[in-house]
């Protein structure tokens, strides 16, 4: 077996024309409620027909994996651990690729990849990817053999964030301004900014600036950054808003209890109270955050279980054939 640091692959691989990058790879934790979730960014951040190949593929043949979407070049799966450890049976074109396993060791996580021929390459483009730490390659690979490679990536977290009422009648708009708070707070802590949603709520609201939505964002970090990347993200909120009535919501863990959409479905259709909010939030463990009054806690809660269902974020109910 070859351990190898990123860098060192790189070298290795620098004359394989056939050698495609994936662009970024990050490995969050719940603990709560062993789940990793794995989010990769295919080659080069371009590859769309390699990032519709693995998703179909890794998701089929991955025993351990229970769920995953595909947002252009970037795939989300997630993943139960302790690993299932189940021997691979690869068959060319059925069944040629999988995740074998994932291991959380102390503050990294291990993924295991096998793949036969362009699949067991792309076992080791994996490991060219930014985020990755080192990689055990049992296997090269390239052409019709098998590629088995195992890489090592540092444990991170997950924080989802919803918030609304950031703007007023003749100025602002929440969903640009969240998006540039995450952006610009990826860029200069480095988190790792993740998912944005705009959450279509009760369009008959009286108190909507106009559209009547609420937006969420989901943020990768190192555990230790946690509370750097929340207090950050709520001092640029307070900065920011142009609103009287602006409120935040924070959920820290990949799983996302279902009296949340319950709650977030109904806002969709009806008026809901800040006493429901409140009830809500306390027995889902999210917290809530008074920017500039209570009201916005509303949208704020609501957008926190859409953050990975974008398509159906925009849609209220009975939109869903448009």
């Amino acid at each position: 077996m070859d351990l190898l640091t990123r860098e060192d692959l790189h070298r290795r691989l620098s004359t394989k024309k056939w050698a495609s990058p994936h662009k970024k790879v990050v490995a969050l934790v719940d603990e709560r409620s062993g789940v990793v979730e794995l989010v990769e960014e295919h080659a080069r951040g371009t590859c769309i027909g390699g990032s519709a190949w693995s998703l179909y593929h890794y998701t089929k043949n991955s025993p351990c994996v229970f769920w995953s979407k595909r947002e252009g070049a970037r795939i989300f799966y997630k993943i139960r651990y302790p690993p299932i450890n189940i021997a691979s049976k690869l068959t060319p074109s059925y069944r040629p690729a999988s995740i074998e396993s994932v291991v959380v060791e102390g503050t990294k996580v291990k993924v295991t990849y096998s793949g036969l021929a362009g699949a067991g390459v792309a076992a080791l483009t994996r490991a060219m990817a930014e985020g990755v730490e080192r990689v055990e390659i049992e296997d090269w690979g390239g052409g019709s053999k098998l590629g088995r490679a195992t890489i090592i990536l540092p444990k991170k977290e997950k924080l989802i964030i919803g918030v609304d009422d950031t703007d007023r009648k003749d100025e602002g708009a929440t969903w640009s301004l969240i998006n540039e708070i995450a952006y610009n707070l990826s860029a200069e802590l480095g988190a790792d900014y993740l998912e944005h949603a705009i959450v279509q709520l009760y369009p008959q609201n009286p108190f909507k600036t106009q559209n009547c939505v609420s937006i969420s964002v989901s943020l990768a970090v190192l555990p230790h950054q946690k509370t750097l990347v929340v207090d950050a993200f709520r001092k640029r909120l307070e900065e920011s808003t142009l609103s009287n009535e602006t409120g935040m919501a924070l959920l820290q863990g990949i799983m996302v209890d279902e009296r949340l959409m319950i709650f977030a479905k109904n806002a969709k259709l009806r008026m809901v109270s800040l006493d429901e909010a409140l009830e809500v939030a306390s027995s889902c463990g999210v917290t809530l955050t008074e920017i500039r009054g209570k009201r916005g806690l509303i949208g704020a809660l609501a957008a926190i279980p859409y953050v990975e269902c974008p398509d159906e974020a925009v849609q209220l109910p009975g939109d869903e054939n448009v």
